[in-house]
């Protein structure tokens, strides 16, 4: 599904033919809101991987993106939701989140890891902390990050 939408300038593109994305200006991005470690050629298969990946242009230059890592049916998980800085606060979050969550019919559990401080954000969009969700840290960062205290020291 190739979906394209204006809305106030910006060009949204739902599930485009990723060979036409613009891998550099991604990279840019995630360095951008200081996800640094990333390659451009690993963030493109990943997101050919994905399950729903969705695109926010204005002026022909990427400015916000995300993507669902998914099994089809029962998991879904969104992933790297990014809007440039420059364009917070104008509503592309809020968008990217629904929009991607929109697509998910039927699935069992869907749920996102948010970025340390967006807690508020996630929330105000309805969705919940859940109780039961663990991670297996990949380094001291995500143990800091992404843990709760107790593990974390």
């Amino acid at each position: 599904m190739d979906e394209i939408n204006e809305y106030q300038h910006y060009v949204y593109q739902l599930n485009p033919d990723l060979n036409g994305v613009d891998w550099q200006r991604v990279l840019e991005l995630f360095q951008k809101v200081n996800w640094k470690h990333r390659v451009a050629d690993e963030i493109h298969k990943a997101f050919s991987l994905s399950t729903v990946t969705l695109f926010v242009y204005h002026q022909g230059k990427i400015i916000a993106f995300g993507r669902v890592v998914g099994d089809g049916r029962y998991y879904a998980m969104l992933a790297d939701i990014v809007v440039d800085p420059d364009f917070q606060g104008n509503g592309l979050g809020k968008y990217l989140v629904n929009t991607l969550n929109s697509q998910l019919h039927d699935y069992h559990f869907v749920n996102l890891t948010a970025a340390p401080g967006a807690d508020r954000f996630y929330k105000s969009l309805g969705w919940k902390k859940q109780t039961t969700s663990f991670i297996w840290p990949q380094g001291p960062k995500q143990l800091r990050q992404h843990c709760e205290k107790e593990f974390a020291e």
